[in-house]
């Protein structure tokens, strides 16, 4: 299977998992704070390469992905995600600029379950929510235990795992990981296409 392939397999574990959290999302009415990017404003938030082939391929399709490379060279450590745009002086309000090619990190987040040690789900989600929609949110992690069906981000991660488990197996904080799949799809877009253009020169 090749970069682009993988990339389509990805794509795919993605659309299968966007109509899960929309089931519990809809269910539950338990979502994100409007215009909150509290989440999105952590530079440490970590991510692995293969979730952002997707959006290294898009961006390299649309003829975005050197200009995100160079400005991926000047991030650091401390500098939020490229495709979060902040909206406030601290950087807790904002919207994600690219919000189709976002990673499996940022679908999961508030949107999923892990099973604790007596083997319970438990929403994944931030302190605000919790707080600030604690009716909701206390119903919602009663109701997961029983009937209400929730996304589990080990099954989510086992399925890309399974697509590539060496662009799986290193979390990288967010921005590290886009800039290496975009430095991933260029190469590989550069060889392909001449070794295209070199065997229609043969013919």
């Amino acid at each position: 299977m090749n970069l682009e392939q993988k990339s389509k397999e990805v794509r795919m574990v993605f659309e299968e998992l966007d109509h899960e959290i929309k089931f519990f999302l809809d269910a539950s009415k338990l979502t994100c704070l409007s215009g909150c990017g509290f989440c999105c404003s952590n530079p440490k938030v970590s991510a692995s390469v293969l979730e952002f082939l997707p959006l290294a391929f898009d961006l390299y399709a649309k003829g975005k992905a050197e200009k995100a490379l160079e400005i991926l060279e000047e991030t650091t450590e401390e500098d939020d995600c490229i495709i979060y745009k902040s909206l406030s002086e601290d950087g807790h309000s904002g919207y994600c600029s690219d919000y189709k090619n976002r990673g499996m990190i940022c679908r999961l987040f508030g949107s999923s379950a892990r099973k604790n040690k007596e083997g319970q789900k438990e929403i994944i989600t931030c302190k605000k929510i919790k707080t600030e929609k604690k009716e909701l949110y206390e119903t919602a992690a009663s109701a997961i235990k029983s009937e209400m069906p929730v996304p589990l981000s080990t099954d989510a991660y086992r399925k890309i795992n399974n697509i590539d488990f060496r662009l799986t197996e290193r979390q990288l904080p967010i921005n590290k990981a886009i800039k290496e799949a975009l430095e991933s799809v260029i190469s590989y877009k550069f060889y392909s296409e001449n070794q295209e253009s070199e065997s229609l020169e043969n013919f």
